[in-house]
């Protein structure tokens, strides 16, 4: 009996590597979550003080924070992060030929309080 683990490398999407349905998805939305998250954090808002500016209660802002997505549409992830005054820019355009499947992808450019940080999704 081998003792072995067996260690394969990560697609980039753990979503995907665990192959859970709408992987691309979930991922993009755990990418904008962590941007709010990073800019609560960096304007050192109460979750209270973030709610208010974000017009949900506390308790949203909380499932938020903690990656309890389910009642989160793209839409209104977008919505909180102009309530925080980003700009969300979706570019729409045709994927490479080498690229076998078209992407979704997050980009997040630094702005006062953050740092550039780019994912992408398959």
């Amino acid at each position: 009996m081998s003792n072995e683990i067996e260690i394969k490398p990560s697609s980039g999407n753990v979503f995907a590597d665990l192959g859970i349905p709408e992987a691309d998805h979930l991922l993009a939305k755990a990418d904008l979550a962590i941007e709010l998250t990073r800019i609560i954090s960096a304007r050192g808002l109460t979750q209270v003080e973030a709610a208010q500016v974000m017009g949900v209660d506390q308790p949203k802002v909380s499932a938020l924070i903690n990656g309890r997505l389910d009642g989160f549409s793209m839409e209104r992830l977008y919505r909180f992060l102009n309530a925080f005054d980003r700009d969300v820019e979706i570019v729409v355009k045709p994927k490479p030929k080498s690229r076998k499947a078209a992407t979704l992808k997050v980009t997040r450019r630094p702005g006062r309080l953050e740092e550039r940080r780019t994912s992408e999704i398959t």
